[in-house]
């Protein structure tokens, strides 16, 4: 079975007509996309969108073979005109399965978000799944058999990919790929490396794809660090390369702090964040953690982690240090870049970058600083993926 995007971007297209944003400012040639259609085996067109006939064209297709036209959203804006010989767009009955004279067996999904789904089957038994712009197929939650290729909108719902991958209609060989692509995330080099980090791809307008074919996908990093400086933006990088994949452990190292309501302000904004399917923990006893095997961890920071290990040693006091302090905080980070070098989960860390700034004023301030530096390229070391958050955008280190 074979797929041919006609377009991959979000209902307006992008870049939006009239819109001044620096995205759409940049969504030039491979990165302008037309409003997400699909040619399947040029017999089934998934979404009429103006000027398909052309993009049919342009990749090489004719749609004088389609005997199908399903819809699985609303069309805003002006009504698309039907081209001749066309069959009239219909959006199937939730639940409902059609048969095509082809052989494809289409089956209609209900969405948590309006719109359809559509299960597609092809005659050589090879299964895809598209969904609509922000949608996830309502009551998928029963173990189901993984489809050969899925079309969503990985960028808008990547909590909609973690249920896919939960319910186990993503599977380890799944073709996942990005379409109905809009002007939130800057195209090109970016939105490639968000994706890659969620398992998942985007392609230009026009490609055709095999269902079933094995396309070599970035693997998600098994470990990662992520740098940036206070407000820098690593937190959200961090979260944002986990939120596609279900049952995540959030290890926040920071604990609380009795009277500071500041800092619990802090908390509640981090907790409310994430998705709720995860869950979290208080620690900085992360060797036991590093060392299970489950899900995905998230340890968020490995600052907070290195002052909870000072403190033990008596770092800030300069007899304790010089008598068996530094020695013991050196064991401490030992033990702990072990643990990720041995780790069998994912594992995102984040912590800050200080050593850039103004030298501290006092001895302890100093320390910190250099112990920091020092735990940060020990456990940067051992990550096949290295940060570095600056005003919000990730720059790639390492990976």
């Amino acid at each position: 079975m074979d797929v041919t995007l006609l377009g991959t971007g979000a209902p307006p297209g992008l870049p939006r007509p009239d819109c001044p944003c620096a995205v759409c400012a940049l969504a030039l040639g491979p990165d302008a996309r037309a409003a997400t259609a699909l040619l399947v085996d040029g017999a089934l067109l998934l979404d009429l969108t103006p000027g398909a006939a052309f993009a049919a064209a342009r990749a090489g297709h004719s749609l004088g073979g389609v005997r199908q036209v399903l819809l699985s959203h609303p069309h805003d804006g002006p009504a698309v005109e039907v081209p001749a010989g066309l069959p009239q767009p219909v959006r199937v009955p939730d639940g409902r399965e059609l048969t095509l004279l082809t052989g494809h067996r289409v089956r209609a999904l209900a969405m948590d978000a309006g719109g359809t789904g559509y299960a597609v089957t092809g005659p050589d038994g090879q299964r895809l799944l598209y969904l609509p712009p922000g949608g996830f197929p309502a009551g998928l939650e029963a173990p189901t058999r993984a489809y050969h290729l899925v079309l969503a909108d990985v960028m808008g719902r990547p909590d909609a990919l973690a249920r896919l991958r939960a319910a186990g209609a993503v599977g380890p060989t799944t073709d996942v790929v990005a379409v109905h692509l809009d002007h939130d995330v800057p195209q090109g080099a970016e939105v490639a490396r968000r994706l890659a980090a969620a398992g998942a791809r985007a392609v230009p307008d026009g490609t055709t794809l095999v269902v079933g074919a094995y396309e070599e996908v970035p693997d998600v990093p098994r470990r990662t660090l992520v740098l940036g400086g206070a407000r820098s933006g690593k937190s959200v990088e961090a979260e944002r390369r986990l939120e596609a994949f279900p049952d995540v452990l959030y290890v926040a190292t920071g604990g609380t702090r009795g009277g500071d309501s500041e800092w619990a302000q802090r908390v509640v904004a981090h907790r409310e964040r994430r998705p709720g399917s995860w869950r979290t923990t208080e620690t900085t006893d992360l060797v036991p953690v590093l060392a299970e095997e489950g899900p995905p961890v998230l340890i968020d920071c490995l600052s907070l982690w290195l002052t909870d290990a000072m403190d033990a040693v008596g770092a800030w006091d300069d007899a304790e240090w010089a008598d068996g302090g530094e020695k013991a905080l050196r064991e401490r980070v030992r033990e702990l870049v072990a643990a990720v070098r041995d780790a069998r989960r994912t594992v995102v860390a984040v912590s800050n970058e200080v050593g850039s700034g103004i030298v501290p004023a006092t001895a302890s301030g100093r320390r910190y600083r250099d112990e920091l530096g020092r735990l940060n390229a020990a456990f940067a070391a051992e990550c096949e993926q290295v940060l570095l958050v600056v005003a919000g955008q990730a720059l790639v280190l390492r990976g």
